[in-house]
């Protein structure tokens, strides 16, 4: 079984998820702090050469009625670039409410604000990953 990335691709960070060797867990990884498409892509590169990654899930936030909008399309340019760069498999995850379930997951485990703001993107980065990895089974 091959590792799999997960990512939640926001406009200020990347919220990044690694699944285990078995493809059953999903874990965070990482936030990247976004400060350019290359320097952006550089961090992926190596994360996915550490993990040696072959197929990356990235998160397309779509809205209620299935369209997508402006989000979603900087997310497929995001994508676009991805691809163009590395040599990987980029599998599209429907994110709707993932921010907002990896939110309520950190209140229930009394994680307070402040922390919930630094640890949000890798949370629903894995929330991602897991619902990928659940759908596949």
């Amino acid at each position: 079984m091959k590792r799999l990335l997960g990512l939640d691709v926001g406009d200020k960070t990347i919220g990044v998820a690694v699944s285990d060797p078995l493809g059953l867990t999903a874990q965070g990884v990482t936030t990247i702090r976004r400060k350019g498409i290359k320097t952006d892509l550089q961090e992926l590169s190596e994360i996915i050469e550490k993990y040696d990654i072959k197929e990356v899930v990235v998160g397309l936030p779509k809205n209620m009625n299935n369209t997508i909008g402006p989000q979603g399309e900087k997310v497929l340019k995001f994508i676009d670039k991805l691809k163009g760069k590395l040599e990987v498999e980029v599998i599209l995850q429907d994110e709707r409410l993932t921010t907002v379930s990896a939110e309520r997951a950190l209140i229930n485990a009394d994680v307070s604000r402040k922390k919930r703001k630094g640890v949000i993107d890798k949370v629903a980065a894995t929330f991602i990953l897991q619902s990928y990895l659940e759908k596949i089974k």
